[in-house]
Parts: C-alpha cells; sequence; structure tokens
C-alpha cells in the first residue's frame, strides 16, 4: 500500500499521463527511477516519519544502502528520512548496526522553541499568561498552535489538558507506549519526578522497586529525551546527580491529569483546575521560569549585553559547610574568576533585600574574584532591593515584564 501511494505521488509530479496505469514492481524500482531523475536535476525526496515505513517493510533500509553506495551518492537527490520515533531513528537510522550508518551528510534532532521563539504562538494573551501556556506546552511548536487566543487560560487547559476529548489528555502515555514496552512502569517513574523525587532513591522507592532497576529505566527516558540527568554545574563528576523531567509538558500532565483522570472522565475537568492546577500554578511555574531566565541570559550573552562571557552555565545545589545545610542557587554561569549569581521568583509578592543578601550569602561558598548577581521576579522589587540594587552597582533587577 506504501509503494502504490508513493508511485502514485511520484508518477503525478514527473508523468502525470502515467497516474493510475502504472506503479513500480518494488522499491528498487522506484529509487532506480528517481535516480535517474536526479541525475541532471536536483530532486528532494523526504520520507516522512520512516519508522512507519521501516516497521513494516524491514528491507527498505538494506535497499536504501545499496542504492546509495551504488547509484544516489552520484546523483543531485537530496534524501531527507524524518521520524518523530527518537529511539528508531538513532538506533535503527544512525545507530552503528543499522545499514543507514555512516551514510547520513547531516542530522538534525528538531529541539523545542524557547520562550522568546514561542512568543508569537502567544499573541493576544497578557504577558504571565503568556509564560504559563509556554509552561504548559513546552515550547513545542505544534502543541503551540492547539492554544485557542480566543479563550482564557482556564478555558485552553480545561479543553486541551482536562476533558477526555482534549487534544493533549492522552499525549503523553500515547508516546510512551510509542516508544516503550512497559508503560505502566515508566508511567510511575514519571510521575514521581513530577511530583518532586529527583533522587534515584527517592524514585525507586516511590515505584517499589530496586535502584539499579529503576536506573535502567531512567535511562531509556533519558535516551528520549522525557528525563534529564542534572548535576551541579560547577561539577564534572555526578556524584549529586539528580533526575527532572526534560519536557514541561509532561511535567504538567503528570502532575495534574495523570492523577485525576478518572474524575476528568466524569465530566468535573473544571473542579479539577480550580481545586488543583489553580493552587499549585505558581508553583509549578517555579522551574519553568528558571527556565526562561536561562534562557534569558543566554539571549543577552548573544547579544554581547552581559559583563564578561562565561564558560558554564546551570544551576548548583550543595552543602554549606558553615551553616550545616544544603544550598540552592537557580543560576549560576561562570568563566576563570568571574560568576553571575541568579535567583528566580514566580511569586505575586514583589522579591525584597533579603533574597538579595542571601544570594549574597551563598556567592561566598565560592572563591571567584569578581561576581556579579541578577534577580528576576514575576512581580517586581521592594523599594529598598531596588535601593541596594542602586547602591551596590554589580546587581541587574530583571522584571518578567521587561524579559
Amino acid at each position: 500500500v506504501n509503494l502504490a501511494s508513493f508511485s502514485g505521488d511520484v508518477y503525478s509530479l514527473t508523468s502525470p499521463e502515467s497516474v493510475g496505469n502504472s506503479f513500480f514492481a518494488d522499491w528498487d524500482k522506484a529509487l532506480d527511477y528517481i535516480c535517474q531523475k536526479a541525475k541532471d536535476e536536483r530532486i528532494i525526496l523526504a520520507i516522512d516519519e520512516y519508522p512507519y515505513l521501516a516497521g513494516n517493510y524491514r528491507t527498505i533500509s538494506s535497499i536504501l544502502q545499496a542504492q546509495i553506495d551504488a547509484k544516489l551518492k552520484d546523483s543531485k537527490l537530496f534524501l531527507i528520512l524524518c521520524g518523530s520515533s527518537m529511539s528508531f531513528m538513532e538506533n535503527q537510522v544512525l545507530g552503528y548496526k543499522s545499514p543507514l550508518y555512516g551514510r547520513r551528510t547531516a542530522q538534525f534532532k528538531i529541539e523545542s522553541f524557547d520562550f522568546f521563539d514561542s512568543l508569537p504562538f502567544l499573541d493576544g494573551f497578557e504577558k504571565t499568561d503568556k509564560a504559563v501556556l509556554y509552561g504548559v506546552t513546552g515550547g513545542i511548536p505544534e502543541y503551540l498552535t492547539k492554544i485557542n487566543a480566543k479563550q482564557t487560560v482556564r478555558e485552553n487547559i480545561i479543553n486541551l489538558f482536562l476533558t477526555p476529548q482534549g487534544h493533549f489528555y492522552e499525549e503523553p502515555t500515547n508516546l510512551i507506549k510509542q516508544e516503550l514496552r512497559e508503560p505502566a512502569v515508566y508511567n510511575g517513574i514519571i510521575e514521581a519526578i513530577a511530583k518532586g523525587a529527583s533522587r534515584l532513591n527517592e524514585i525507586a522507592t516511590h515505584c517499589g522497586m530496586e535502584s539499579n532497576k529503576c536506573s535502567k529505566y531512567l535511562a531509556s527516558l533519558i535516551s528520549l529525551g522525557i528525563v534529564k540527568k542534572e548535576k551541579p554545574v560547577t561539577e564534572t563528576v555526578g556524584k549529586r546527580s539528580i533526575y527532572l523531567l526534560a519536557d514541561q509538558m509532561f511535567r504538567f500532565w503528570y502532575r495534574f491529569v495523570f492523577p485525576s483522570m478518572s474524575t476528568i472522565v466524569g465530566g468535573l475537568g473544571a473542579g479539577v483546575y480550580d481545586n488543583e492546577v489553580a493552587p499549585r500554578l505558581n508553583a509549578f511555574m517555579g522551574l519553568v521560569f528558571e527556565q526562561m531566565c536561562r534562557q534569558y541570559v543566554l539571549k543577552l550573552a548573544r547579544a554581547d549585553e552581559l559583563p564578561f562571557f562565561f564558560g558554564r552555565i546551570g544551576r548548583w545545589w550543595g552543602g554549606n559547610p558553615k551553616l550545616k545545610r544544603q544550598e540552592e542557587i537557580d543560576l549560576l554561569a561562570y568563566r576563570d574568576d568571574t560568576a553571575l549569581f541568579g535567583e528566580c521568583k514566580w511569586t505575586n509578592a514583589p522579591v525584597d533585600v533579603e533574597t538579595l543578601r542571601g544570594l549574597d550569602a551563598k556567592s561566598r561558598l565560592f572563591r571567584y574574584q569578581t561576581n556579579y548577581y541578577y534577580l528576576f521576579a514575576k512581580s517586581g522589587f521592594t523599594d529598598s532591593l531596588i535601593a541596594e540594587a542602586a547602591k551596590r552597582g554589580d546587581v541587574s533587577l530583571v522584571c518578567f515584564a521587561d524579559m
């Protein structure tokens, strides 16, 4: 069926009079025909969702290999293979054991948009609403197109996530089923991380499994880009590594939708939003805002608007030997003896001078000669903090509205 459909498409472009009367006997013949057409003319052949074709016709990769080696490499054909199944594309197309290994001339892993690239999709919304909608969609372009500018944030979240007919109601579980063989186990692991479990033993305990077994499941989720393993930015060895959800939409879905599916099926999605989502939305947005602030600093760096060029950027956490407690720094960028320390506050109250003093104290855990401090706030800053920042000269106050 694929071959017949493909034949019709090719003939409709190259020989319209043959459409309906001719089709290729096999894929070799189809590629031979295209190779002939591409001898003197630049032709682009894009096979979208290649894993579906390769899954139904397992010899297609070997056929492509033989064609590339014998004929296509000398033609003007531009062959593009696309697939949304990351595990298949990485293992069966790019992997060492794939017949196509070594034949590629370029590869692209298409990432989600950052907050600033997402803004054109969010015209018509208030600034804080744009941030929330970016957070719940994770910046995936296809997800951003589902947002209805004529509806409020509440209405969009209810209609997209919290109704059985919603576009995102089953989206993450469908992706998990497509990629992995034990969806129930992976659902449990992702839900544990979404609820705040970040260390291996915490996740394993939540799921009732041994740590070494849990780590294997986590490795699969990392390879799919669903989970990320993060270590303090100043460390090269991950002794204090934690696990986070790399995809913010997954994090929202497993935090609010997955535990409430029976309630949502009962037609109570609006109640789930009002009683579960709305009271905890600021807390959910905390990590999203940290991500946005990092993107903002990178944007400043690209425009050469930072006081120095940093070599590494990320989060930091570790022990405070004097106070004998754990400390966290939302944003740390450094190079040689210069560092930028950042604090990100997605709260309804303006940020006070105590936040600056706390960040200043945490910066003393390091021995950089020159420090810069950036405070990011959803709701602005108190007069006392503004006065203190002006007096010091090494502090930048960035209000979300100005970002």
